[in-house]
């Protein structure tokens, strides 16, 4: 069994899709053994408590302190958050990390000690509409701005890079006629369950078997 970090910033929705898979699937590859979360207040806590599954708050105010993190560059507060991230990995002894929903960019000793065993779900077709500032909304905002005709949802391997890491799963949907954020979301995020849940599973099955 692979041992899973899921790491969170809001809702939950696709750490539910994890919890989920785990509980009804026969010979699922992975446990979640703690969800961390860069937001005291994220709901995805709440999912994890519900499911009995131990959490962390990583967020720059609780590792650094008020005081510090008020005066502490983005630098600085990221790589806090990411060095605090890595102490709990070796603390739950996780195998696999994988960023659902989470919005701090990785960086420094964790991503040297995890190569090639950090996944994430971006909310559009990388390498398009990926990159610093594309998340949420603000994706689907810009693939209608562009005129898109269809997007979808990327499961890839994390980099020293943003949205830059080899891609592991997509899926498409159409972009409708009249869509606006809210709707083009609502199709994606069906995919993004569906395809976070391959991707842990694929590279799981793939550690196990190292």
């Amino acid at each position: 069994m692979v041992n899973v970090a899921v790491l969170v910033s809001g809702g939950g929705t696709n750490l539910q899709a994890l919890i989920d898979y785990k509980k009804n699937a026969e010979n699922c590859p992975y446990d979640i053994s703690v969800v961390m979360s860069d937001k005291k207040d994220a709901f995805a806590l709440e999912r994890a408590k519900n499911a009995a599954i131990p959490t962390e708050i990583v967020s720059p105010y609780f590792v650094l302190g008020d005081s510090k993190a008020k005066l502490a560059s983005r630098e600085e507060k990221r790589l806090a958050v990411s060095d605090r991230a890595l102490e709990n990995c070796k603390k739950y002894k996780i195998d696999l990390i994988v960023l659902a929903g989470w919005l701090t960019v990785l960086c420094g000793g964790i991503i040297d000690r995890y190569s090639q065993r950090i996944i994430n779900l971006h909310p559009a077709l990388l390498p398009k509409f990926g990159g610093v500032g594309m998340w949420g909304r603000h994706v689907h905002e810009a693939v209608l701005a562009a005129g898109e005709k269809e997007s979808g949802c990327t499961v890839h391997l994390v980099d020293s890079g943003c949205d830059t890491g080899r891609i592991l799963i997509q899926k498409k949907v159409p972009v409708l006629p009249g869509d606006t954020p809210e709707t083009l979301y609502s199709r994606i995020a069906l995919q993004e369950h569906k395809a976070l849940v391959e991707g842990v599973c694929l590279l799981a099955n793939s550690l196990g078997k190292s």
